[in-house]
C-alpha cells in the first residue's frame, strides 16, 4: 500500500507571492503578495524567487500562533539546479531542513513528508515549501527567455510565485488526510515543450493506485486537482480515466488551467511549475474547505523529471505524481 493516512495533522497557517501574469489571472485577488514586475525589484531571476519564497513564508508565520522559533523543522523544494531557491532560503534560519525534488510535484512530496513528521511526533511543526519563476526554469531546463525562441503552442508557463504551509498536531478547521506517494512512470515521452501529455500517465497511477488503496472513487471527492498537465495533458488523462471505465464528472480539474485565463492570457496551454498546485491548493482549494463549500479535495502534484542533458541525449522523459487529500476538520 502507498496510501499513508494521517490522523493528527493539521494546517496551521499558509501563505503565497506570486508575479504579474499570475496577479492578473483569476485567483490574483487570493494571494498574500503579488508583483507587477519578475525581477521583485532584485538583481537577478534567481534572487526574485528566493524574494517571493521569503514572502511567502512570511505571509505563513504572521497568520499563523506560532513564531519562526517554534518550527521545528523546515522541508523544501524548487527547480533550480540543487535546490538553490530552498538552500539559499534555508541558510538564514537556525531550523533542521529537508530539501526534497520531485520537479512539479514537488508540493505534495514536501508537504507530505512535513504531515509524516508530525503524524508521528517527529516535529509539533513542520513547515513545507515550494517556488518557480518562469525565466529561472526557462533557462534552466530549456532557453533563456531573453533568446527569444519561439515557443510551441503545447509549451506551458511556469508559474512566477512561491507558496508555503504550517502544519502541526494542534486542531483547526483543515486536515491533511492522506498522502499517496507515486510511481516513477515512463511511457516513452520525449518533448520537454509538452510536459502535460508526458506527465498525465503518471497522474492516471497515482490516482488509480490511491483508488485501488482505499476502495474510493471520484464519488467521495468534491475536487481531484492535478497539478500542470496543460490543456492538453489534461485531456489525456480525462481520456485515460474514461478507456478504463472511471466516471470524472466534473470533480475533476488541473491546477494550471485555475491559475491562469488560459483564452485570455498568453500562457499557451496552461500553468507549470512546482508554485503551481502550491498556490493554487494554498488559495482556491484550502478555502474551499475552509469556507464549507467542500468536504474533501485531493491535490494530485504532476512532476517531468527530465534533465537537460538526458534531453539532449534524445532519452525519454520520467514522471511522478504525489497526491495529498485535504479535509474539513
Amino acid at each position: 500500500m502507498t496510501t499513508i493516512h494521517f490522523h493528527n495533522v493539521y494546517v496551521a497557517s499558509r501563505g503565497t507571492s506570486v508575479g504579474l501574469l499570475e496577479k492578473q489571472g483569476p485567483l490574483g485577488n487570493r494571494f498574500d503578495y503579488t508583483h507587477e514586475d519578475n525581477t521583485c525589484q532584485q538583481d537577478s531571476f534567481e534572487k526574485a524567487e528566493r524574494y517571493m519564497l521569503q514572502e511567502a513564508v512570511d505571509a505563513t508565520i504572521r497568520k499563523s500562533d506560532y513564531s519562526i522559533k517554534d518550527i521545528e523543522v523546515m522541508i523544501g523544494g524548487d527547480l533550480i539546479n540543487q535546490l538553490t531557491s530552498s538552500h539559499y532560503f534555508a541558510k538564514e534560519f537556525p531550523i533542521s531542513f529537508l530539501g526534497m525534488y520531485a520537479a512539479c510535484a514537488s508540493s505534495s512530496l514536501v508537504i507530505g513528508q512535513a504531515a509524516l513528521w508530525v503524524e508521528h511526533q517527529l516535529a509539533k511543526t513542520a513547515l513545507a515549501f515550494t517556488s518557480s519563476h518562469v525565466a529561472t526554469a526557462e533557462r534552466q531546463f530549456r532557453f533563456p527567455n531573453e533568446y527569444g525562441i519561439q515557443k510551441k503552442e503545447t509549451t506551458t508557463c511556469t508559474v512566477t510565485g512561491a507558496g508555503a504551509v504550517l502544519l502541526s498536531r494542534k486542531k483547526s478547521k483543515l486536515k491533511v488526510a492522506s498522502f499517496t506517494v507515486g510511481k516513477v512512470v515512463d511511457w516513452q515521452y520525449n518533448d520537454a515543450n509538452d510536459m502535460g501529455v508526458a506527465m498525465a500517465p503518471a497522474a492516471y497511477d497515482t490516482l488509480t493506485t490511491y483508488f485501488k488503496d482505499t476502495n474510493q472513487s471520484f464519488q467521495d471527492f468534491d475536487l481531484i486537482v492535478t497539478g500542470d498537465l496543460s490543456k492538453l495533458g489534461f485531456a489525456f488523462l480525462r481520456d485515460l480515466l474514461l478507456q478504463n471505465g472511471y466516471c470524472c464528472e466534473e470533480k475533476l480539474q488541473d491546477c494550471g488551467l485555475m491559475i491562469y485565463d488560459i483564452v485570455k492570457q498568453n500562457v499557451f496551454c496552461g500553468g507549470s511549475g512546482c508554485a503551481c498546485s502550491m498556490c493554487v491548493s494554498m488559495t482556491k482549494l484550502l478555502d474551499l474547505l475552509e469556507q464549507q463549500e467542500a468536504r474533501r479535495i485531493m491535490v494530485l502534484a504532476t512532476g517531468a523529471l527530465l534533465s537537460p542533458i538526458a534531453i539532449q541525449q534524445k532519452e525519454s522523459i520520467p514522471c511522478i505524481a504525489h497526491a495529498i487529500v485535504y479535509e474539513r476538520s
